[in-house]
């Protein structure tokens, strides 16, 4: 089939076939550390979303299968789903088939995903989970096959993408004063959740560098936005700009999957036209877009433009929210990220020992995937993959002592304390393999990269200084007593 040069049928299948490694990398999150995190006996008991939630508010197939069994089936089923999209089986069936198949391949890996952020509350409450969420709606309207997608989707896609980037540029000029000194990126490097390997690299770039990188960040988030909307080439050099700036993003950091979403998003900012530059102009067009697709479609834009007014209304807001859904579906969201950026990076270290009577020396230390501890270990890359856990220590380690959304703090220690496999595998390393300690504690530590003399001269990546206690020392049975201990199935 010959494209012509306005069409969106390429644009289309690389867009499908991006956004299911996507929802495959998602999914495999899921069917990793669901279970231990929000399963029957995980940090957050699945009960205790079905007993605190209404439906209607939080739609999830485990409010009515409350159990492991069910996650499992339903994290491994998002799997081979997000396989045979990126494979296009839509696109070997009969022409007849092709779009209706689409079209309840892309719906059920929707509805699934809507599960696991509705049930996983905390550890699901990422704008790139809802982000993933409303594209993924818009998926399974663009049909696949020989006929070409609805273009007003793709310019739902668009819409996305702009409220995406443009959210994020506002809510940072309006937000932490740095943006607007052009300090911020001096910071960033340091203090991100988890940095990577090049982390380090790039905290230690000019002041002069950092400065001209903050103004291309908003240049790229409050004005290229405006490009998606413009005619080709206009549209595209916007798509380009915007994938250069998040390929960035991915190189110097782990933010799951936002950035690769984000380049994914931008896809439709192209044509066939433009991703094929240099075919002859006299080209063929895809088949004509099935009516009832077109007529699907239709209703699609009149749903999205109803509930896209509350987004509008806090994007343009003084007091603008960050990541804020604004229906149980996730449908019609907004966003914005790092509107403030922390300028000191404050870690929690987790010790256990099995002496009585512990000394300095008897304490010993866990490892996690992507937070530092070890101050030698360099920062791995793990983007696109979410590490959950890690996340969340990183939240816990702002305040001095756990708050109202780390209720899950105490009994991930009581976890460790009984050497809790499903626990153990969010971790790196455990230094108590033989038998789980006695007594555990949590040190709070103000963490700072070396600079390149300290680095040549230890080879360590981080210096630290102790700054508090987190959790005092705690045997499992004063977890218990105090009713912070995890809830246990009946017998």
């Amino acid at each position: 089939m010959e494209l012509a040069s306005e069409s969106y049928w390429l644009v289309r299948v690389l867009f499908q076939r991006a956004l299911a490694v996507i929802y495959l990398s998602a999914f495999l999150v899921a069917a990793t550390q669901f279970r231990p995190l929000v399963g029957e006996n995980g940090l957050l008991p699945l009960a205790e979303y079905v007993d605190s939630t209404n439906f209607k508010d939080r739609p999830s197939l485990f409010y009515f299968l409350p159990s492991d069994r069910a996650v499992g089936v339903a994290a491994w089923a998002g799997v081979a789903l997000s396989v045979a999209a990126l494979v296009g089986v839509p696109y070997w069936l009969p022409e007849p088939f092709s779009v209706p198949a689409s079209m309840l391949l892309w719906a059920a890996m929707w509805g699934l995903y809507l599960s696991f952020v509705n049930a996983g509350r905390v550890f699901y409450g990422y704008g790139w989970e809802s982000m993933l969420l409303e594209t993924g709606v818009l998926a399974v309207f663009l049909g696949a096959g020989a006929s070409g997608p609805p273009v007003v989707v793709v310019w739902l896609i668009k819409w996305v993408l702009f409220r995406n980037m443009f959210g994020a540029g506002l809510i940072k000029i309006r937000g932490d004063d740095c943006w607007r000194d052009l300090t911020c990126l001096k910071y960033h490097y340091e203090t991100q959740p988890l940095p990577n390997p090049l982390s380090w690299f790039a905290h230690h770039l000019p002041d002069r560098f950092h400065r001209v990188e903050v103004l291309g960040n908003h240049v790229v988030e409050l004005a290229v936005p405006f490009l998606y909307f413009a005619p080709q080439p206009y549209a595209s050099m916007g798509g380009a700009a915007t994938i250069g700036f998040q390929l960035w993003l991915m190189t110097t950091g782990n933010f799951s999957w936002l950035n690769a979403l984000t380049i994914v998003q931008s896809i439709p900012t192209f044509s066939d036209g433009m991703l094929f530059a240099l075919a002859p102009e006299s080209v063929g067009t895809p088949a004509t877009t099935p009516t009832y697709l077109q007529a699907a479609a239709i209703g699609l834009t009149a749903v999205v433009l109803v509930l896209s007014v509350r987004p509008i209304r806090n994007m343009l807001s003084p007091s603008q929210a960050m990541n804020a859904a604004f229906d149980p579906l996730s449908l019609v969201n907004t966003y914005g990220a790092f509107g403030s950026v922390t300028k000191q990076r404050y870690q929690l270290v987790v010790e256990g020992t099995n002496a009585d009577d512990p000394d300095p020396d008897d304490w010993r230390e866990y490892g996690f995937k992507g937070q530092p501890v070890d101050p030698d270990e360099r920062p791995s890359q793990w983007a696109p993959y979410h590490l959950r856990l890690d996340w969340q220590l990183w939240f816990a380690a702002m305040r001095p002592r756990p708050g109202p959304r780390q209720r899950w703090f105490r009994r991930f220690l009581e976890a460790l304390l009984e050497n809790d496999d499903g626990t153990l595998a969010l971790i790196e390393d455990n230094p108590f393999a033989e038998e789980p300690p006695e007594k555990i504690r949590v040190l709070r530590y103000r963490y700072s990269f070396t600079d390149p003399a300290e680095r040549a001269e230890t080879g360590a990546w981080w210096t630290r200084r102790q700054v508090g206690t987190y959790v005092q020392p705690t045997r499992r049975s004063a977890l218990r007593s105090a009713g912070l201990g995890r809830r246990r199935r009946g017998p």
